[in-house]
């Protein structure tokens, strides 16, 4: 399907498309559901070069490493995960009646939705395209995905996965914002998001014509903590890590830094020797990638000017290779002296820029960040394990990562997802599963049921029975 008809096609017929052939066959057998897995994960493996291309070509210059350890190691991973553990999950789940219920039976039987939609972003085009997808089809659904127009040639790619037959259970949606418009506003069975929090407010609101339930994940600004006494050197590695990976483009990048007074010199020069060491050619080398378009990078720039103008300290590893408008690529730029005034403080950044405080009490750090909108994660850098405790009670956040930055999300057998600002509800792992399917209460009697005739004969005995049961 060429990129012309896709945009061409309305996405009503689609639908409904899609619909008939979901009420065709409701429940789609597991065995059936493994099948197309299993077609799935041939063509994504068969097609891996082609995704890192296109990746690469769609944000100007992207380092394969980007592309293989972020977008296609944990679809495969994650597909691989799902097709061990899906006849698991798919078993109706056999639930306690008490005595009340006696002798009826009673279990939680899990049912496809029905059309499912799923609303990509440009900064993973493959994971957070496919994840929900294979997770949703998992589940029994169909599924309409809308791709990110900034993303035109890997989502060429993603066309070739779910062609022939894999297209009447998934079909590809392209565009810009007003097609996303009017995706949202479908009548599906439930709708994912994953984006900025303003458009999943947009989103929200649309889908909430329909009373289609939503999962949203958003974003926000994601706090590092480094505890007294921490390994500066390996906090800083780990930061660098999590601020360089994609060049920062990532929901659960680190934003913004917390470090002990006394520590905060110790960790620039350590980020700084670090990026020397690992970015030396800055942003001439093979190993950065660029960032997405021209507005994006014209955007962080101007934060650096708006912040270094409100007298914050701008400090660049490299005193050369830092920064190239013409291909919109940015090495790391460390930020201190920053205030709350400063739109850097204020924007989630998906960039490369660090803004590092620091603290003399840790209640101080903590307060700065409950001040705030839940983050999509949180970071814990040291070893003080009754400091990580007390942060974690403190704090409420989508995720938790200690001594380690952005790999959380991708653990196979937990859940993805944020609180508040940063998202709502779950997917990875059963969690995904149980999203994108109907938890259906399932009572079962058999042919003996004085049950039924007492309660029809309104009986004393019965509700005298209840009551020493129950109300003591």
């Amino acid at each position: 399907m060429s990129t012309e008809t896709s945009q061409a096609m309305p996405l009503i017929p689609q639908f409904d498309e899609l619909q008939k052939s979901f009420l065709e066959t409701p429940y789609l057998p597991i065995d059936k559901r493994l099948v197309l897995l299993k077609k799935l994960r041939v063509r994504i493996v068969e097609l891996e070069q082609e995704l890192v291309d296109a990746a690469s070509k769609d944000f100007g210059y992207r380092t394969a490493f980007d592309t293989l350890l972020g977008d296609i190691l944990p679809t495969v991973q994650t597909l691989a995960h799902i097709i061990k553990k899906l006849p698991k999950w798919a078993k109706p789940s056999n639930r306690s009646v008490g005595l009340s219920l006696w002798p009826s039976k009673v279990s939680v039987n899990y049912q496809p939705k029905g059309v499912v939609g799923i609303i990509a972003p440009w900064n993973y085009p493959i994971q957070l395209a496919l994840v929900p997808v294979l997770t949703a089809i998992a589940a029994g659904n169909r599924v309409m995905l809308k791709l990110s127009e900034f993303t035109p040639h890997t989502n060429a790619v993603i066309e070739k996965i779910f062609k022939d037959d894999l297209q009447a259970h998934c079909k590809i949606i392209l565009g810009a914002s007003d097609v996303a418009a009017q995706f949202s506003s479908l009548p599906f069975a439930h709708l994912l998001f994953t984006g900025s929090t303003n458009v999943g407010k947009l989103v929200m609101a649309s889908a909430s014509r329909n009373l289609t339930p939503v999962t949203l994940e958003l974003g926000g600004k994601s706090p590092v903590i480094i505890t007294q006494n921490a390994d500066i050197k390996k906090a800083a590695q780990a930061l660098l890590f999590g601020k360089m990976a994609n060049a920062g483009q990532i929901c659960v990048a680190p934003d913004y830094v917390f470090v002990p007074k006394e520590l905060e010199h110790q960790l620039i020069q350590q980020l700084c020797e670090l990026y020397k060491k690992h970015f030396k050619d800055g942003v001439e080398g093979k190993n950065l990638t660029s960032i997405i378009s021209d507005a994006h990078y014209k955007r962080l720039a101007t934060y650096l000017e708006q912040a270094q103008e409100l007298g914050a300290n701008i400090i660049k590893p490299l005193e050369q290779n830092q920064q190239d408008e013409e291909k919109h690529r940015m090495g790391l730029h460390l930020v201190t002296q920053v205030t709350d005034e400063m739109q850097l403080m204020q924007d989630e950044l998906f960039g490369p820029i660090l803004p590092i405080m620091s603290y003399e009490k840790l209640d101080s750090a903590i307060d700065y960040i409950k001040a705030h909108h839940h983050p999509l994660a949180l970071y814990i850098l040291g070893q003080d394990k009754h400091a990580q405790e007390y942060i974690m009670k403190q704090t409420i956040s989508g995720t938790v990562a200690i001594n380690d930055t952005l790999v959380q999300v991708t653990a196979d057998d937990a859940p993805f997802g944020g609180v508040g600002h940063s998202g709502m509800g779950h997917y990875h792992g059963i969690e995904g599963f149980l999203t994108f399917s109907h938890a259906k209460n399932t009572l079962v009697s058999g042919s003996f049921n004085p049950r039924i005739v007492m309660l029809l004969k309104q009986s004393k005995l019965i509700i005298k029975l209840l009551k020493w049961l129950y109300i003591k």
